[in-house]
């Protein structure tokens, strides 16, 4: 296994935040992420937590922006926030667009050039990533819960979904439910993953549920003044398919909220307890 480099590292409520990289083989090139290390750690290996960000985002958004740390630290999680997409790659049309290319990997794997070289975000996530953080930090790897934001929400539902046993907890907030019926996913997905409906619906929280795919427990956070709601995120085909489908839901509408890290930050306490009980059974 390849070794990491740290960036920076910083006391935080007892334990550790630090920002790492290392040489990806899945996606070849570097590739960074975020690890908080809680102090219990000290006493041997903790369930984990991956917390993915949103679209422009990166390895440290969440890390800064949510204050999920000092919840974490209370339940003994470790937080892992990997980057959103691969850098510096070489594509020139990846700057050309905020919601596409860099900084917009969605969670998959990229099957269309000039992106399938080095988009493939679900093998580092569920493959490589995994066994880099076995070597280097106390995780247990029989514990795993996973949390999203926006682009982020879309791949916690659909990474669970994809990768039955895998996590033992989900949660999103504000996500991308819906990706084949809204222009994000229509961007997306046509330029990572070419023409094919039935490709779009392997990606798709909503037709994977409808198809019978299933994940713990989830639970879900929505503003009801998020600028997104309407044309990007469609809660309630996810709620309509989660009550046709059997699959357990909690989806909590929140009024005055927008799409921002201020209403993650005022909920994310609640995500950090979902987890735990769950990781810490």
């Amino acid at each position: 296994m390849a070794g990491i480099k740290t960036l920076e590292t910083h006391r935080c409520f007892g334990g550790v935040q630090g920002f790492h990289e290392h040489d990806s083989a899945q996606i070849g090139l570097p590739m960074r992420f975020g690890v908080f290390v809680p102090p219990q750690a000290e006493q041997g290996p903790r369930p984990v937590l991956f917390c993915l960000a949103g679209l422009t985002c990166n390895e440290q958004t969440f890390a800064i922006k949510a204050g999920a740390q000092q919840h974490a630290a209370a339940h003994g999680l470790i937080l892992v926030t990997p980057d959103t997409s691969p850098r510096a790659t070489g594509v020139a049309e990846a700057d050309a667009h905020w919601d596409f290319g860099h900084g917009a990997g969605f969670y998959l794997d990229a099957t269309q050039p000039p992106y399938a070289k080095h988009w493939r975000m679900e093998s580092w996530l569920m493959g490589e990533l995994p066994g880099v953080l076995a070597e280097h930090f106390p995780v247990r790897n029989d514990r795993v819960g996973v949390l999203g934001h926006s682009m982020g929400g879309h791949g916690a539902l659909t990474l669970a979904l994809r990768h039955p046993g895998r996590f033992q907890s989900v949660s999103a907030f504000a996500p991308i439910c819906a990706p084949t019926e809204v222009p994000w996913g229509h961007k997306a997905f046509g330029g990572y993953l070419g023409d094919d409906r039935a490709t779009w619906a392997r990606h798709d929280a909503v037709k994977l549920i409808e198809a019978g795919a299933r994940a713990p427990s989830l639970l879900v956070d929505q503003g009801l003044d998020d600028n997104f709601l309407a044309q990007q995120l469609a809660p309630d085909r996810l709620e309509a398919a989660c009550t046709a489908a059997g699959q357990p839901l909690t989806l909590r509408r929140h009024a005055g909220y927008d799409h921002g890290y201020f209403f993650i930050q005022s909920f994310v306490a609640e995500h950090i307890a979902h987890h735990a009980r769950a990781l810490n059974a």
